[in-house]
């Protein structure tokens, strides 16, 4: 079990999760991320908002020091 940091990355920016959760292992940390993903493209398209994050960037607590990230990619409208 570790610690996962689900950032949000927008364009060049990236939106830091200060928190993190527990979880078993990186998949578990992908499935949490594409239920997250599907939130908010859902909230997104319940508001109307046109614009979404790009990714999430995934990081256990040994990749919060390194610059090496994996990145989930969800759906992004044209």
């Amino acid at each position: 079990m570790g610690r996962f940091y689900f950032h949000l990355q927008a364009d060049d920016q990236i939106v830091p999760d200060d928190e993190g959760v527990d979880l078993p292992d990186l998949s578990a940390a992908e499935h949490e991320a594409i239920l997250a993903a599907r939130e908010l493209l859902a909230e997104a398209i319940k508001s109307g908002r046109p614009e979404v994050p790009e990714a999430f960037v995934i990081a256990d607590e040994e990749a919060e020091r390194s610059p090496s990230y994996r990145l989930l990619r969800f759906c992004r409208g044209p």
